[in-house]
């Protein structure tokens, strides 16, 4: 078992009341929430791989900066309450909460929401196919498309797991714990740890599947080179959270916070790579479809380096900046869960009835346009949507 000082086991052994919020991880959490919607709102209108006549290729850049580490932070920020809740419920009330919480939306998007967000393509491709036909292929045929859903699933399995560690081996997060203790005043303890750990499951991962293949049976989906990235960002969270945050790498007044620029230029630096091998890759290499093992070896450690520090830049950002007082994320802080689920049929929606528009004779100018419309109707609605729904009696201890 991991050796742990006795004052650090009983900084993480101690059985806390409910956390209070924090405001800035609530606030980075809404945040992110919101990197999703502009992410799905500009890919139909990137120049590589645009599904619109319209295209701009300033929102490849913004896609590639989203996807290279959003959601490894959203399954970290998932993990941070994981150990507290566990501790006041037990593993069964927890296993439960985690059931209806994210179990039975999943199974509400994967019969209702994505089928209906996906007919809008299917309209687009086949406009004589009806919606039960479409819908009884989907979930009979195939394939059962999740978008983003699938992150619903993928955080509810990493449950279960932090469950059975929670009863079987706890020492494994407390040894995170400490380790995030010690990073109080040396973020780059846990920097480096997190990177080091991403880098062992990311790599020979990717280099195997590629980055494109995804893992699926029926609507239960996951990137098959990501998914133990995800695990080492859940735990990371899961270990932070079974400590204090006022004591360790996430307080308001520690080396993360004070030390903001130093995560602000790492993630330029590590970002700038990741640009500069696409760069290499379409203007220098002599196939753009087949990288060298080099090439290969050197965009899996950019992307791994991005995300991590992107991650903590993130964390350093809110805490410094947006830990008191009130922000512009705050109302929608409730309704960030829902908004989530949601927002994928107003975005395919939304895209589906201005493909035949063109505000500007420029094509970049009518793409931009384009997108700014769609991410600001999907927010209004998505936003609206959760509202209603939450009023139902019961819906808010889902939604």
């Amino acid at each position: 078992m991991t050796s742990i000082s006795h004052s650090a086991a009983a900084e993480v052994r101690t059985v806390p009341k409910a956390k209070a919020r924090n405001a800035a991880l609530d606030r980075a959490r809404t945040f992110i929430t919101m990197l999703v919607l502009i992410h799905h709102s500009v890919i139909a209108y990137t120049y590589y791989g645009h599904t619109d006549r319209q295209s701009f290729l300033g929102f490849d850049g913004v896609v590639l900066f989203n996807d290279s580490f959003f959601m490894s932070a959203m399954f970290f920020l998932s993990g941070l309450f994981v150990w507290p809740s566990l501790q006041r419920k037990g593993t069964d009330w927890f296993l439960r909460d985690r059931c209806w919480r994210l179990g039975l939306p999943f199974v509400v998007c994967a019969l209702i929401l994505m089928p209906i967000a996906y007919y809008a393509v299917e309209l687009r491709l086949h406009p004589e196919v009806s919606f039960l036909a479409f819908w009884w292929k989907m979930v009979t045929v195939g394939p059962w498309m999740i978008g983003p859903a699938w992150f619903v699933w993928v955080l509810l399995a990493l449950d279960v797991i932090a469950a059975l560690v929670y009863r079987a081996a706890p020492g494994l997060v407390e040894a995170i714990g400490q380790l995030s203790l010690k990073s109080y005043q040396r973020p780059g303890l846990f920097f480096w740890a997190l990177l080091i750990a991403s880098v062992i499951v990311y790599v020979p991962a990717v280099l195997y599947f590629g980055a494109s293949r995804w893992f699926a049976v029926g609507p239960v989906a996951v990137q098959a080179s990501r998914v133990l990235l995800y695990l080492v960002y859940f735990f990371a969270g899961v270990g932070i959270g079974a400590v204090p945050f006022d004591k360790g790498l996430l307080a308001s007044d520690g080396g993360l916070a004070r030390r903001w620029p130093v995560w602000l230029a790492a993630t330029v630096v590590t970002y700038s790579c990741i640009i500069a091998l696409i760069y290499i890759k379409h203007g220098v290499l002599p196939d753009v479809n087949h990288q060298p093992l080099w090439w290969q070896v050197a965009y899996a450690l950019a992307f791994v380096s991005y995300s991590a520090a992107q991650t903590f830049n993130i964390l350093a950002l809110f805490l410094r900046f947006d830990n008191d007082g009130s922000s512009i994320f705050d109302p929608l802080r409730d309704s960030a869960y829902g908004i989530y689920l949601i927002h994928y049929i107003p975005v395919l929606w939304l895209q589906y009835f201005l493909y035949d528009y063109s505000f500007s004779p420029v094509m970049q100018l009518t793409a931009i346009i384009k997108a700014i419309i769609v991410f600001v109707l999907t927010l209004a609605i998505s936003w609206a949507a959760t509202a209603a729904l939450r009023k139902i009696p019961g819906a808010t201890h889902v939604l």
